[in-house]
């Protein structure tokens, strides 16, 4: 194994590491290879890219694509954390395609034989080698079943698997090299989120997860005539092989093409926020990606809803909060924003709550005097959130997706209706859910819930005070302190210190050698004084361009 400033890099995995710091290099990016540890992995010269010089958030988006698989769904991720990320970052990683090169028809088909356990012709009336899509993790094919219905079938690519997991692995690592080198990665929690990124991706993985995903969309909306979600065929589907009925339809970006007075886009554009925020507000469980192309405008009046890879979850207390948000922007209620942000628990450091409630107070002062109906989504959860990251605050994961997904509805139905205003829906569902936060019967719940805590609490807590006196009797209990912003200035002055004592070896090496030749001439022992004058040159030589090459990197990076 390599070790790097104390990170363990697992020796099985170089060859992936020096691709990645090949990426970064070739990209300008050493501010990264710096902190994520990669030094010793950078190619002496990589050029960079040729014609127009991208900007730092292109460059770090053609970097993720340029590693591969795993880091572009990483940047996908990652893009839906407006609360990490300034808006030019999130802006660009959302443009990030995942797409790749299709795997031949005989490799797809024999993944389906090997799944399904029967050759092609008796699955399939039909089945089309050329896939109607190809992504990174696994491609769609157009089939018929022998009753004549039709079908999409998703086919995972081969070796996906054990890429991701390797990349998953890699990816902790430099996360904790990050939290190492970096204090505001280690506020942040970067290896927490290096984790919580693993099991979205590992999910996406696991195509039995997404037709369950699906199933449960099917249930939630059983009695809505205008939502159409596709049917899974589970005898033919595995954790490898997904097959779903196919819908057809007019995407988005279509509308205008199709002919006047076939669809009524303000009622679209309503039904469908209705759809979303139903999932949001009502049933606690969303598809996180209402992308244009995943919506399709049946001819009957229904929208197919396609590609359930990303789904969220939020529960009531969340549901609450953000309309609680919402709210106080209306109301200039500074206070209540401020509770809020801490119920929700966005607050991971110490946070001066004084000048939080002042940031706040400014923001809410844009939108003095506007009710609810009238507000954009989009631009209040971007002034908050640019509050959030001035603060250093992190939102929790399902926080992030649910307001990174509502600012795409808002978009979406922008798109179908330039004149519709998501924040009008969102009005019946504020007052519905304040209703029900003040209910006699929730109130009664949570008295009795309180209640049945209190009385646990009081009967644990004198054995939690004897085992607490007991502790302290053994001298169990240690109270650590870390001084703030020492950390990296020692790094510097242990890599400052290493380069001096390199360079008094060398000139020790040399001062040697001159010696040894003005002590021993020509024709005194001179084979072994050659030799050592020859080695001594060698070493001291070695070790001077070593020395010039890590000053001359440091420099550059």
């Amino acid at each position: 194994m390599t070790r790097t400033s104390g990170r363990v890099f697992k020796a099985q995995h170089r060859q992936r590491y020096r691709q990645i710091a090949a990426a970064l290099a070739h990209h300008g990016l050493g501010y990264l290879i710096s902190l994520l540890g990669l030094r010793r992995f950078v190619p002496l010269h990589r050029p960079g890219p040729a014609g127009r010089a991208p900007t730092r958030p292109e460059h770090l988006r053609l970097a993720l694509e340029e590693v591969g698989t795993t880091f572009i769904k990483i940047g996908q991720i990652l893009s839906t954390r407006a609360d990490l990320l300034p808006p030019e970052y999130e802006a660009e990683l959302a443009k990030l395609q995942d797409a790749a090169p299709a795997e031949p028809g005989s490799v797809i088909e024999a993944i389906i034989i090997s799944e399904l356990g029967r050759p092609i012709e008796q699955l399939f009336a039909s089945f089309d080698a050329t896939p109607l899509a190809a992504a990174s993790i696994g491609q769609a094919h157009a089939a018929t079943l022998n009753d004549g219905t039709e079908v999409v079938v998703k086919v995972r690519r081969p070796g996906v698997v054990e890429q991701v997991e390797e990349d998953l692995d890699i990816l902790q690592s430099l996360a904790a090299a990050a939290s190492r080198r970096w204090d505001l990665a280690d506020q942040y929690d970067l290896v927490g989120i290096a984790q919580e990124f693993a099991q979205t991706l590992r999910a996406e993985l696991d195509y039995v997860r997404e037709g369950r995903n699906i199933e449960r969309f099917a249930e939630n909306f059983r009695d809505d005539p205008f939502i159409h979600i596709p049917r899974v065929h589970w005898d033919l589907s595995t954790a490898r092989v997904l097959t779903l009925e196919r819908v057809r339809g007019t995407k988005v970006s279509d509308l205008g093409d199709v002919e006047a007075g076939t669809f009524d886009r303000a009622t679209l554009a309503r039904e469908t926020a209705r759809v979303f925020l139903q999932m949001v507000f009502e049933d606690g469980f969303f598809h996180a990606d209402p992308h244009p192309g995943n919506l399709l405008f049946e001819r009957n009046g229904r929208t197919g809803l396609i590609d359930f890879g990303m789904v969220g979850q939020v529960d009531e207390r969340t549901q609450e909060h953000l309309i609680t948000t919402l709210l106080a922007v209306t109301s200039q209620d500074a206070d209540q924003m401020v509770e809020a942000f801490f119920e929700l628990g966005v607050a991971r450091r110490r946070v001066d709550r004084g000048l939080l409630r002042q940031d706040l107070e400014h923001l809410l002062s844009r939108y003095y005097g506007h009710p609810l109906g009238e507000l954009r989504f989009s631009r209040v959860i971007g002034d908050t959130l640019a509050v959030v990251r001035r603060h250093q605050l992190q939102l929790p994961p399902n926080l992030a997706l649910l307001l990174k997904t509502l600012g795409m509805l808002e978009s979406l139905v922008g798109e179908i209706d330039a004149t519709f205003s998501l924040t009008q829906l969102i009005e019946p569902y504020a007052r519905q859910l304040m209703l029900r936060r003040f209910a006699p019967r929730v109130w009664a719940h949570r008295a009795a819930r309180a209640t049945f805590d209190g009385a646990k609490l009081g009967m644990e807590l004198p054995q939690h005070l004897r085992r607490l006196l007991g502790d302290l009797e053994r001298g169990g209990i240690e109270v650590g302190m870390r001084p703030v912003g020492v950390e990296p200035l020692l790094r510097r002055l242990e890599r400052l210190v290493n380069r001096v004592i390199l360079g008094m070896i060398t000139s020790s090496l040399v001062i040697g050698v001159s010696v040894l030749m003005l002590i021993y001439p020509a024709g005194i022992a001179a084979t072994l004084t050659t030799a050592l004058v020859g080695v001594g040159v060698t070493i001291a030589a070695t070790l001077g361009i070593y020395l010039a090459w890590m000053t001359l990197r440091a420099r550059l990076h």
